[in-house]
């Protein structure tokens, strides 16, 4: 099978304060706003090759809209399309807008859009944004974080293998690892990647009853020692560390997670390994291997369950765990053992 999808180009997320995100995005996190049209405020890593990186709009709670990937050449596009509407999740084609020609969106199994596109404009920086590199697409930012670029997004799924399963058959995606008990036999975690990163998807089991949901999304810094000034200037601006900093096992990533404005969960990370094996076959971690913390000396905070937007019902974790439920397994785990998030 030809490789389908590239990678993952931008996210849209709901802002519940629009100009209060905006503020926070552009001073702490330290992206640049590129264009406001439609309601709509795009905003981009200083080394994202195409025109912006996250997508923010008014919402009444924190959530993703949208991920965006683009495919491999115009004929990935045309057979991602085939493969999409051949099971019961067909989507539409969308005018070409907002820097992008035509593209494809879909509502997956578990409740996540999803747009595929392949026509985009490249993005070059002019004037004092400009770069003396010829290959960035414009000047390194020094405000905030200042990521280079959008890195990866993790949903929250009632079913780990079965998502999986789906965007591997369909898409193309490679499954890279998961992780689980062993007795009982629970998956609470995979990744799955579509290029020679470790992931750039990942998958965390969600006990509650709303589809679509997310769990984080992540921006990518160029080293540890970029990471380490993200988590300081973060907390000298009022920002506190949710978990981290630290190494994934998975992936091997040095990682720090903080909320932003609406809430909504964000990752900043670097490091890790490349895979370029074809057919790789996914490993089973399982929490005594520090899936979540590789140095297995931390304790994942309870909040790290949380997912957004809130479920409708209230979970397990947030109204008293039911006895013996996935919901009570995973938050035991989270309590005893640093095994979870990627």
């Amino acid at each position: 099978m030809i490789q389908l999808l590239s990678h993952l180009s931008h996210i849209e997320i709901y802002a519940t304060d629009l100009e209060e995100s905006v503020r926070y995005y552009e001073e702490q996190v330290g992206l640049r706003v590129v264009d406001r049209a439609d309601g709509k405020v795009y905003l981009r890593c200083w080394g994202d090759y195409y025109a912006y990186s996250v997508v923010l709009v008014q919402g009444d709670e924190p959530g993703m809209v949208s991920m965006a990937w683009r495919t491999s050449s115009e004929e990935a596009l045309q057979e991602a399309v085939r493969r999409v509407d051949a099971t019961a999740y067909a989507g539409e084609w969308k005018e070409a807008g907002a820097g992008l020609g035509p593209s494809y969106v879909f509502t997956g199994p578990f409740g996540h859009v999803m747009q595929l596109f392949w026509e985009v404009e490249l993005y070059k920086a002019e004037g004092s944004l400009a770069s003396v590199y010829p290959d960035r697409p414009s000047k390194r930012n020094d405000r905030g974080v200042a990521p280079r670029q959008l890195d990866h997004v993790t949903i929250a799924s009632p079913d780990i293998k079965g998502f999986a399963t789906w965007y591997n058959e369909v898409l193309g995606f490679r499954i890279m690892a998961y992780a689980g008990f062993e007795n009982p036999s629970i998956t609470f975690f995979g990744v799955l990647t579509t290029n020679e990163k470790s992931h750039d998807l990942g998958i965390l089991l969600d006990a509650s009853d709303r589809p679509g949901r997310i769990h984080h999304y992540a921006f990518w810094v160029d080293n540890q020692a970029e990471l380490a000034r993200a988590a300081d200037l973060l907390m000298e601006n009022g920002t506190p560390m949710e978990f981290g900093p630290g190494v994934h096992g998975i992936g091997e990533q040095d990682y720090l997670y903080f909320r932003e404005a609406s809430g909504l969960r964000i990752e900043v990370n670097t490091g890790g390994y490349r895979n370029y094996v074809p057919d790789w076959k996914p490993n089973r971690w399982t929490p005594e291997l520090g899936a979540n913390d590789f140095y297995c000396n931390r304790e994942l905070p309870q909040s790290m369950l949380e997912a957004f937007p809130p479920a409708n019902a209230p979970t397990a974790t947030e109204q008293g765990l039911v006895p013996g439920s996935e919901a009570e397994l995973i938050q035991k785990a989270a309590l005893q053992k640093p095994a979870f998030q990627n």
